[in-house]
């Protein structure tokens, strides 16, 4: 979320930003809040003039009853029901227009770093450096299902009989395999200094609109019904919002957090072959990171944070390129983002596996995250980033590491997580 005195002060710079994220239908918008906050900012004037008048008022009653004149007093008495009327009117109105000026703050998007590229969506994303040779194997590779199957490792109709689709029950040494990713994730972000941590797996509606848009919320949040709590889509929602209403000291700063949790998306929408089976699901586990830091530290942190996801991957014998997120694709709380995608030699294409952001101070405006500094408070900046999200991570793992025997390797740096197993029969 913007500043409103920013907004108020650069209207052209925010309508050209709207713009650039090809959402003009947005740009009215900022008119609108304008005009709104200007009819706010009156009537608080207003309402200010009506309480100090009230006071004085109120004083002078007290005078008047002291000398007795009662009739003096009453008339007075009359005036400050009739203002507190007025006052109450225009109280009224005033938390009507913050709600409306907070609600179209909410919608007008984040001012977008210079350096991201324009384009309209996805498809106008840009690759920015592969790390490790993509391969493709002379002999056929299964869809990741068959794949999992071979193993006896996945059993998607019994999930559909109890949950419905976009579930699965992993079996054996795929469920092992699983686990053991996600263990190897931890303790490769722990060993860079990051600290671990295990959140809350339901989150309120504060936080959820605090970390969040209202599009993303509509197209991934699970609400409990009856309560004020929504099933989160990624720890990273827990993790910011832990410091929701806070002030912080610089010293403190950066906190580097890495968490676990399972995630919950609705996944809205019809989706091709290789985006089913375990590739789109609503239910999945993923390792995360998060930072809270001063401003003029976030960009250092996220050219840090995706370089960590691209290094574990790398350790696990896995190709995998970046893609800055162009303009169009970028969400509205973000500043920039780089998607790290996997390679897929049975598709001989990359795939998402991870997705980096730097917000800014939109997170941290909105879940009030101050920071005590030399010269006042001010907002801090959050970034988050992938570290890995298994089942996904798999097929990008057994594919890469597949042999034409049907046997999987097993990389050096994940085999203690496996009992010490090389190869996968």
């Amino acid at each position: 979320m913007l500043d409103l005195k920013f907004v108020r002060e650069n209207p052209e710079i925010v309508k050209q930003n709207i713009k650039n994220k090809f959402q003009d239908s947005k740009i009215p918008l900022v008119d609108e809040v304008i005009a709104l906050d200007i009819e706010n900012r009156e009537i608080k004037q207003q309402a200010d003039s009506l309480r100090a008048d009230r006071n004085k008022i109120s004083k002078e009653i007290g005078g008047l009853m002291a000398k007795g004149k009662k009739e003096e007093a009453e008339e007075l008495k009359k005036k400050v029901t009739e203002e507190s009327e007025r006052l109450a009117a225009l109280e009224a109105r005033e938390g009507e227009l913050e709600e409306k000026i907070k609600k179209i703050m909410m919608t007008i998007p984040n001012i977008i770093d210079p350096s991201v590229p324009l384009g309209k969506d996805d498809s106008e994303n840009v690759e920015v450096q592969r790390y490790g040779e993509p391969m493709v194997p002379d002999f056929d590779i299964p869809y990741h299902i068959d794949l999992m199957e071979k193993f006896s490792g996945i059993d998607l109709e019994s999930a559909r009989k109890v949950a419905g689709n976009g579930f699965y029950y992993l079996m054996g040494d795929i469920a092992r395999l699983h686990s053991a990713v996600i263990s190897y994730a931890r303790d490769f972000m722990i060993d860079r200094g990051f600290t671990y941590c295990v959140p809350p797996f339901m989150i309120r509606s504060e936080v959820v609109t605090g970390v969040m848009s209202f599009a993303e919320m509509d197209a991934m949040m699970y609400k409990i019904e009856g309560e004020d709590l929504y099933l989160i889509g990624t720890s990273e929602h827990s993790m910011i919002g832990k410091f929701i209403d806070t002030i912080l000291t610089e010293e403190s700063l950066p906190h580097t957090l890495t968490s676990y949790s399972p995630c919950f998306r609705k996944e809205k929408g019809a989706h091709g072959l290789e985006e089913r089976g375990v590739y789109r699901i609503h239910q999945f586990e993923k390792q995360e990171m998060i930072v809270v830091c001063k401003p003029e530290d976030s960009m250092m942190w996220y050219e840090k944070l995706w370089q960590n996801t691209v290094d574990l991957f790398r350790s696990l014998d896995i190709p995998v390129r970046t893609l800055e997120c162009c303009s169009g694709d970028l969400a509205d709380l973000k500043v920039k983002s780089v998607d790290v995608e996997a390679w897929s030699p049975r598709q001989k294409k990359y795939f998402e596996v991870g997705s980096c952001s730097n917000l800014g101070d939109a997170q941290a405006r909105r879940l009030k995250i101050r920071v005590a500094g030399e010269d006042g408070k001010y907002f801090a900046h959050t970034l988050n980033n992938t570290v890995v999200a298994p089942p996904r991570m798999l097929i990008a793992f057994l594919e890469n590491n597949l042999n034409e025997d049907g046997t999987v390797n097993i990389p050096a740096a994940l085999q203690p997580y496996m009992g010490g197993m090389k190869i996968m029969k």
